[in-house]
């Protein structure tokens, strides 16, 4: 529990991953990392996935030694092709014209990293959404509503984007988020951390 006050750091700044990690009712700052998340040349969604969710927390690490750095990324896969953000209105339109009917596939990448202990853990959680056939009308209308322009796979699961789905498949939902908490709290009790006890 002690190592709870030294310092515990999320690599994003995030308000969706703020927010996740608010859950834990556990304290933490936030810090920007300096990471070119260029993907490489045929390199699978889930690699790169992992790969940045490491490279944002050493890049934090590194300037923070004694904390415990959580970094995180996200990936969108529809038959193989990556997704990116779509930045604005047309771009979703595409994106949400794409999934209709069709299931896409998130890779979220978490890493954990001490420096000073010598810690570093890297998993990454799959989770599936099946999106129902969309009109043209339907994807206007939550676009319109939602906006969801900084997300991949323009929606927002945790809002009305839950009506763009026939089902979803994983073990963790907040991943789709972009912060799988499932999967951090076991990594937490690996290094020992019971944050159950922390917070009793």
């Amino acid at each position: 529990l002690e190592l709870f006050f030294m310092d515990l750091i999320l690599a994003s700044t995030s308000p969706y991953r703020e927010r996740l990690l608010q859950r834990l009712a556990l304290p933490f700052r936030t810090a920007r990392p300096n990471t070119d998340e260029t993907p490489y040349p045929k390199e699978a969604p889930d690699r790169l996935a992992g790969r940045l969710a490491l490279a944002k927390a050493t890049s934090i690490a590194s300037q923070n030694p004694a904390a415990w750095v959580i970094g995180s990324d996200q990936t969108a896969e529809l038959e193989g092709q990556l997704l990116n953000k779509p930045g604005d209105h047309q771009n979703a339109t595409r994106q949400l014209r794409a999934c209709a009917g069709k299931s896409l596939k998130f890779h979220t990448g978490l890493a954990l990293v001490n420096l000073n202990t010598g810690y570093e853990n890297v998993v990454v959680v799959p989770f599936s959404v099946r999106f129902r056939p969309l009109s043209h009308a339907q994807i206007e209308g939550y676009l319109r509503a939602e906006q969801p322009y900084d997300c991949a796979g323009s929606f927002k699961w945790e809002a009305l984007g839950i009506a763009l789905f026939e089902s979803l498949e994983g073990t963790d939902p907040t991943s789709l988020e972009g912060l799988p908490l499932i999967a951090l709290t076991h990594l937490l009790f690996d290094t020992g951390i019971d944050i159950l006890l922390y917070n009793n």
